[in-house]
């Protein structure tokens, strides 16, 4: 890159969809081609461990010999794959089992100060030696926001959470070093210290107690996926660089939202930070791909995002060019790709919403979201659904992704306002409309099955089978409550009952531009899951 020392993305392997070994190399292959020397895959336990046999149980873990052979297909590319860990907190899914759980410190962060928690670390840098050529490991290490607070206060009572926080980075990097790994970490910890527990914002002074906290070895990894302005980046990295010269910058490809992508947005703050990297002269940095609740989002469908950052890094700025650019790279046009963004397309604003996801998960009879819906956001979704479906017709190996959002919006032209046409027709006990309404039941739920098929399809073309099970949880039991909803206005129609009372209770207002909820818990029911 004309720009950058490293430049590489980091890929999240952990939110359920570990990527299939030759699935990722077709991935890899692709971005090499613009330019990304660097990979980083974000395992929390998704990986096997020497003398650890629950860590990453059931849930699809890469074996040794896939990481091996991960790393000779990268290294016959000129890439450079990096083992991107945790070694404290988001180790949800490993504390579940007893041998982790008594571990555990609080939440999902581990035991300080316990020799069973430096055995795991250790255990896993051995295992991660044998496996990776480079000698660079991201250790993670970020938002243990209650470290010292649950079974570590039990045995040693209330102490200072930086001296807890930084014995265990000691130990960490001590490890490091025995296995001959470079250690980077993310660098929001020492902002929350300085500024009383915010990360972004301007900090004129860093005390000498601060930068003293940085060991000489590690590498501060500066992370930012959500200002479009360069001016907050500009600012963050002089605050990075007044702290240590080891500084890299994580932006973001956001795919981390639900079902569809937002290129778009990912290119307004990519623009604004690779600009500020640049003038800033920080010559490391890595784009996140983060799948964030089920990891809905193929990693292809933001490729747009991926080659508009290769081109800025590589000092090619003119959208024209970027085009041009993405077509020489993946044999494909860059507004088909961008057309991935439609679901989330309802309303204008200048940050993330996914109505897509979270109007999907909106109960029929109780929805929280009810208060979001347009009247016109049905014809939007069936005009979605008819440019993504033109779409795949023009896309070759790449149709299936616009076939799952396609069928996906086809559900949503029903799914968006079924819950305010449901209640208005419950209060007028207009039976003709509440029959006409059924049929729309059947059509919705026809058209559920159908997205269910394709978005399988989708998964299983890309993903190891782990981590589905918890998508036929959710569309399983989505399909199931429309059905049921459905039966009881059928029920009502017959007159077999002569209330629902959830449709009785009022709804309250939800603000539209403040609808980002990326968690299925949250969204599906206002109850206890």
């Amino acid at each position: 890159m004309k720009n950058f020392n490293t430049f590489g993305i980091m890929i999240d392997c952990s939110r359920n969809a570990v990527m299939k070994p030759d699935e990722l190399k077709k991935f890899i292959a692709i971005i090499a081609k613009m330019g990304y020397n660097q990979v980083q895959l974000y395992m929390e336990e998704t990986y096997e461990v020497d003398n650890e046999e629950y860590f990453g149980y059931l849930r699809g873990r890469y074996t040794q010999e896939e990481l091996k052979e991960l790393d000779d297909y990268c290294y016959g590319l000129g890439v450079e794959l990096v083992p991107c860990i945790q070694t404290l907190a988001h180790m949800n899914a490993a504390v579940r089992w007893p041998k982790y759980a008594s571990i555990t410190d609080i939440d999902d962060i581990l035991l300080v100060d316990d020799e069973r928690t430096y055995n795991l670390i250790e255990n896993i840098m051995s295992t991660l030696r044998k496996c990776f050529r480079t000698d660079k490991i991201h250790i993670g290490m970020d938002e243990a926001h209650n470290l010292g607070k649950g079974r570590f206060l039990d045995r040693n009572g209330l102490q200072n959470r930086t001296d807890i926080l930084l014995r265990h980075l000691k130990r960490v990097c001590e490890l490091t070093k025995k296995y001959d790994f470079k250690p980077m970490m993310w660098s929001d910890m020492f902002y929350r210290l300085a500024s009383g527990g915010a990360y972004y914002g301007k900090i004129k002074n860093f005390s000498p107690e601060i930068k003293a906290m940085i060991p000489e070895e590690l590498t501060l990894v500066y992370w930012d996926y959500y200002h479009a302005d360069k001016k907050t980046y500009t600012d963050m990295i002089k605050g990075h660089k007044s702290l240590t010269n080891k500084v890299m910058f994580a932006g973001g490809a956001w795919k981390w939202s639900g079902f569809a992508p937002h290129n778009e947005f990912s290119l307004r703050t990519t623009k604004a930070a690779i600009s500020a990297c640049i003038d800033s002269g920080i010559k490391d940095a890595f784009i996140t791909c983060w799948g964030d609740n089920g990891a809905e989002t193929s990693m292809y469908a933001i490729l747009p995002s991926l080659c508009y950052a290769a081109c800025l890094a590589n000092g090619i700025n003119l959208m024209t060019d970027i085009k041009e650019k993405f077509k020489e790279w993946t044999g494909y046009n860059f507004d088909d790709f961008m057309l991935l963004d439609l679901p989330d397309k309802l309303i204008k604003t200048k940050g993330i919403v996914n109505p897509s996801k979270y109007g999907l998960y909106n109960d029929c009879f109780m929805g929280i979201f009810d208060t979001t819906v347009s009247d016109k956001d049905s014809k939007k979704y069936a005009s979605f659904a008819r440019k993504l479906k033109n779409a795949a017709c023009r896309t070759g190996e790449f149709s299936y992704l616009f076939d799952t959002l396609s069928k996906l919006c086809s559900v949503m032209q029903y799914k968006v306002d079924i819950g305010v046409r449901t209640r208005k027709a419950y209060e007028t006990k207009d039976m003709n409309t509440i029959d006409a309404l059924i049929a729309d039941y059947k059509k919705m739920i026809k058209r559920t099955e159908d997205f269910y098929k394709t978005f399988k399809i989708q998964w299983y073309r890309e993903n190891k089978p782990h981590g589905f099970d918890v998508q036929d949880i959710r569309l399983g039991g989505l399909i199931m409550r429309m059905k049921s909803c459905m039966e009881r206005l059928i029920e009502l129609r017959d007159g077999k009952i002569d209330r629902i009372p959830e449709l009785e209770e009022k709804i309250l207002t939800f603000r539209a531009d403040k609808a980002d909820f990326n968690n299925w818990i949250k969204t599906a029911s206002a109850n206890v899951i």
